[in-house]
Formats: structure tokens, C-alpha cells, sequence
């Protein structure tokens, strides 16, 4: 038995060292290749990762690394197994584990994540876009999942993810007290407009704009919550400081002002739908609301939208991890008219996206109800409604890394909190995609179109 033994482990020993030594050997002839394309794009385009000439069978990984603008790296990867020919192509062969699995193409983008050791609650967002989202792809032997850093990698490519097309013009607005940044399309237009509002965050947030300009529409950011005005007074915006950016786009000589559309995700959905129906000056051709509510008080401005949130803080829910859930705030949907938005009186095309697993705003209640209204109104035929399962409240364009939760500064108190925001990786990927591919073809047949849904 001992000699038995013995010799079974002798001869696997030798059996390993064989192996070892002969992808050695093959590895000395074969010059791993890596292609990237295209290796510089628009950040909503699709590419290519082709790993070629690896040893026939033999296992590998392709990683995926980014340095965000404030320092933070972020890493995806998946593991792969050389064809016969030994090639990998990401965009047909599956992963077999990794930040990702199965045949996922832009799995390196959207599986991204903080590498391990960084702080939490981090979240990647694009500040300055007149420069790239740099990424560098690389493949590994065999099948790794930490220490990269400490790994030789058998290939690389620097690829640069842009939200600026080559021509895009970025102008600065800073007249009549407005914090915005307007992008132009490139070429003489004049352009169809559109006015693009985040969230209860603040700053100015420009890459979704930078991206819409970049797909021809000319497109003016504006931040209403943290604005210079506001900092320097310590008063919150009015609903003509709105107007007063609407005018910038709409008497800006390269753009067409009847056709001008909106778009808000989130508190600033909730704005759009205010200005969509109650403006008298803002006249849309189309209104795009991502994760947001019709619920708020009628009258007023941001300050009074921000008012009811807080006197209803009481519905505020956290998770065993301490994540704050907003969500309720807005719950049950109101029946008194003054505390919703009455999209009855809507005359123009909206797109309501939504994730039914929102835990930051009662989005899907909220277009349930908007739903019921324009039918009792007979304007229900504007209502387009894209609701996806299993994702949260924070939808992006497309292949920007999926976050269930993120950190920032409550508006009153100033106190640094982490919100749910919902959603589960692979489905929210899948939407953000699927959703901006579908929000373009809206916005291009209402504001390129023939269509005259006018206020």
C-alpha cells in the first residue's frame, strides 16, 4: 500500500510538472494577442475584445481596469478557455465566472466594480467629459481573481470610452445667475434642443448630455439644487430660474426652438413634469421622466417639493446594512389634486422609465396613477411607459457600472447618508441599454420628426 502510494503521487507529481512544462513551452511560442475595437468610441458603443494566438484549451482572463478622475480603480473580469484555434472572443464565448458569466459583450463595463480594499459607497460617474473614460484591457493565465496588480498580464489595450464625439462644442452658461453647461452637436445645425435635469444631488452632472449632443441633439444641463446663486444666497431656486435656462436653448441660434424636448431623472423627473404641464413658458415637444413621481405640491418650486419630502420623513426605512429607503416618502399615491402634478393637461409625447425595484422613488405607483389620469383625461395616448424587473432607481446610459446603493449629503441637514437605490446587477444593466436605445428613438421621432405634439 505504502509503495502503492508512493508511486501514485511520484507519478502525479511528474504528470503535473509535465503540464507545467509544456504550457511553458507553448506559451514561449505563442505571442498572446489582444484586440480591442474599436479601441476609441462613443461610452454607449459596443466593442470587441479578441484574444488570439494562447495555447489551444488553456484558461485565461480578461480584466478590465479604470482609474476614476478622483483616484479610485475600478476592475472587472471573467474567465475564458482558448477555442481549438486559441482565440477568446468576450462577444461570443461565455464567461465561466468572474464579475460576470455567460456571453455578456460589454460585461467588462458593466460589472465593474471598486477593487477590493476600496472605501464604500462608491460610485462612478464621468466629471470632466471633455477628456476619455480610459480602461485598460488585459488577459491573464488561468483563471485569477485578485492581486492583479501583482500579475504580468500576457496583453493589454488602452481603450478610451468618450461622451464627447469629436466636433461636440461645450459652452459654459453662467448669465442670469444659471449654473448650466450647453452641448452642441457638431456642424452649423441648427439642432433640435433638449433640457436635461438630474437629481436631488446637485452639481452639474454633464455626461448624459455630452452623450445626446454627441446623437445630434443639442443639450443644456442645468444643476438647480447646488447652483452658484443658491450657494452665494443660500435661497433655493424659483420656477423662472428654470425658465430662464429653457430661454438660453430655446433662443440659441443653432438650435430649433420648436423643438425642444425635456428629460429629469429622479427629483428632476419630477420637475420636468411640473414645467411640462404648469409653464407658460417652457413649450415642449416631448418629456422624458427616468425614476421619477408626479407627486409633489403644485404650487411652488423646488424648496416646496423639498418641504413635503421632509415633513414626511417619518416613512423613511433603513436596511440591517443602515441604507436609507426614500422610497415611501411619497406613499400612498395622494388623491388631493394639489399634491400631484395633473398630467391630465399634458399635450405632448412622455416616456416614463422606470425600475420596479426603485427603493429611492415610488416610481412604478407613480406611473400607475399618472396612467389612470391622462385615461380619464383622454390624453393617455402621449403615455409611453418602459417598466423593467429587478432594477433600481439610478438608470444610466448604457454600460456604466450598475450600483445598488450610493453615498451623498441630505439636503437639509447636510449629513452624509447611504441610499438604496435597488435593482440587481445583470437586469439593470440589461435595462439601462435596452432604455437608452429606446429613449433615443423617442427623442428622435418627436424632436427629428414630423410629429407637432406642441403645448
Amino acid at each position: 500500500m505504502l509503495g502503492l502510494s508512493f508511486g501514485t503521487s511520484k507519478t502525479l507529481k511528474m504528470a503535473v510538472y509535465s503540464q507545467v512544462m509544456k504550457f511553458r513551452m507553448d506559451m514561449k511560442q505563442c505571442i498572446v494577442q489582444l484586440l480591442v475595437q474599436p479601441s476609441r468610441g462613443l461610452a454607449d458603443e459596443k466593442f470587441i475584445v479578441l484574444v488570439q494566438n494562447a495555447p489551444p484549451g488553456y484558461q485565461l482572463t480578461v480584466h478590465a481596469l479604470h482609474k476614476s478622475e478622483i483616484g479610485h480603480s475600478w476592475e472587472a473580469f471573467g474567465h475564458y478557455t482558448a477555442d481549438t484555434t486559441g482565440a477568446v472572443n468576450v462577444s461570443e464565448d461565455p464567461s465561466l465566472g468572474g464579475t460576470y458569466s455567460g456571453v455578456e459583450q460589454m460585461g467588462l463595463m458593466w460589472s465593474l466594480r471598486p477593487v477590493p480594499g476600496s472605501k464604500p459607497g462608491l460610485r462612478l460617474r464621468k466629471t470632466n467629459v471633455q477628456t476619455p473614460m480610459e480602461v485598460t484591457i488585459s488577459v491573464y493565465q488561468g483563471h485569477q481573481t485578485e492581486g492583479f496588480m501583482d500579475l504580468v498580464p500576457l496583453a493589454g489595450v488602452v481603450v478610451e470610452r468618450w461622451f464627447m464625439a469629436p466636433g461636440v462644442r461645450r459652452i459654459p452658461i453662467t448669465e442670469d445667475g444659471l449654473t448650466a453647461t450647453l452641448f452642441l452637436p457638431p456642424g452649423p445645425g441648427p439642432f433640435p434642443g433638449l433640457f436635461d435635469l438630474w437629481g436631488g444631488s446637485g452639481k452639474l452632472v454633464e455626461y448624459r448630455s455630452a452623450l445626446l449632443a454627441s446623437h445630434g441633439i443639442a443639450s443644456l444641463v442645468l444643476d438647480y439644487i447646488t447652483p452658484k446663486i443658491t450657494m452665494e444666497t443660500g435661497k433655493m431656486v424659483d420656477l423662472q430660474y428654470f425658465e430662464k435656462a429653457y430661454k438660453v436653448l430655446e433662443q440659441h441660434p443653432q438650435v430649433l426652438s420648436s423643438r425642444i424636448g425635456m428629460l429629469g431623472l429622479s427629483m428632476g423627473a419630477g420637475m420636468t413634469l411640473k414645467l411640462a404641464v404648469y409653464s407658460q413658458v417652457i413649450k415642449l415637444r416631448c418629456a422624458v421622466s427616468f425614476g421619477g413621481s408626479h407627486v409633489q405640491p403644485v404650487e411652488g418650486s423646488v424648496e416646496q417639493m423639498l418641504d413635503f419630502y421632509f415633513k414626511n420623513s417619518d416613512k423613511i426605512r433603513f436596511t440591517e446594512e443602515n441604507e436609507v429607503i426614500y422610497r415611501d416618502l411619497s406613499l400612498p399615491i395622494p388623491s388631493d389634486p394639489s399634491l400631484k402634478v395633473d398630467v391630465g393637461r399634458l399635450k405632448c409625447p412622455l416616456l416614463v422609465v422606470l425600475g420596479d425595484d426603485d427603493q429611492n422613488t415610488p416610481s412604478y405607483e407613480s406611473a400607475m396613477d399618472m396612467k389612470e389620469m391622462m385615461e380619464r383625461a383622454g390624453n393617455n395616448h402621449l403615455l409611453t411607459i418602459l417598466s423593467y424587473p429587478n432594477t433600481g432607481h439610478m438608470i444610466e446610459p448604457p454600460y456604466m457600472p450598475y450600483a445598488r446603493s450610493g453615498t451623498y449629503r441630505t439636503l437639509d441637514t447636510h449629513e452624509r447618508v447611504k441610499v438604496l437605490w435597488g435593482g440587481e446587477m445583470v437586469a439593470h444593466s440589461r435595462a439601462q441599454e435596452d432604455a437608452w436605445r429606446k429613449t433615443l428613438v423617442f427623442l428622435r421621432e418627436n424632436l427629428f420628426g414630423n410629429n407637432q405634439g406642441n403645448k
